[in-house]
């Protein structure tokens, strides 16, 4: 059986685009990256599409949501090119942006339930006596959990984990969004430290 050959123009235009490594490039195709290497600096070939490429995907972010496959057609110009691997970048970046707020919502809804904990407590003590059942040792350890979980120390822990996980995707959604770069830092700043004393006071 013959070997599968290299295709040449699409190691080409990997390399030029700089968003995968040669060693990266190269194990697609099953060949070395010194092969690579070498046909680079025969042919000329310079990887500075890069930062085109992020331009473009900054660009298709801020302007509409991606939601359709990346073109399959093979790319032959610079154009091309940079259309191609920015919708890549671009589809990344919404899928983070999907994530992170799905977390936000999750993070709120713990602590809408930490909420009516902390506000219904007398209730849920009540409940724990109406189940309290001894052993013959007069010990219940279900129901000496369920009161270390419903006691201030264990709901305050929970409030400073949830301080914290807010925290954390609060700046991850900055970072999604560009708010940072541009004029949100003042902003992010304020917000870290709000959340900061919220984990403080819990």
């Amino acid at each position: 059986m013959t070997p599968k050959q290299p295709d040449w123009e699409a190691i080409e235009r990997a390399y030029r685009a700089g968003l995968l490594s040669i060693r990266e490039i190269a194990s697609t195709q099953g060949i070395t990256h010194g092969a690579i290497n070498k046909r680079a600096k025969r042919d000329g070939w310079e990887r500075n599409l890069k930062a085109k490429i992020q331009a473009k995907a900054d660009a298709l972010v801020s302007k509409r949501t991606v939601s359709t496959a990346v073109s399959t057609k093979q790319a032959d110009t610079e154009r091309e090119i940079i259309e191609v691997n920015a919708e890549v970048i671009a589809n990344i970046r919404m899928a983070h942006r999907g994530d992170i707020s799905r977390g936000r919502r999750l993070t709120n809804k713990l602590l809408d339930e930490l909420e009516g904990l902390t506000d219904n407590r007398h209730l849920f003590e009540e409940l724990g006596e109406l189940m309290r059942s001894e052993d013959d040792n007069g010990q219940d350890k279900r129901n000496d959990l369920y009161q270390k979980i419903i006691d201030l120390p264990g709901r305050s822990k929970t409030m400073k984990e949830m301080a914290e996980t807010l925290k954390t995707l609060i700046s991850l959604e900055r970072q999604a969004y560009d708010l940072d770069t541009k004029s949100g830092g003042n902003d992010a700043d304020e917000l870290s430290k709000l959340m900061d004393d919220l984990s403080k006071e819990a």
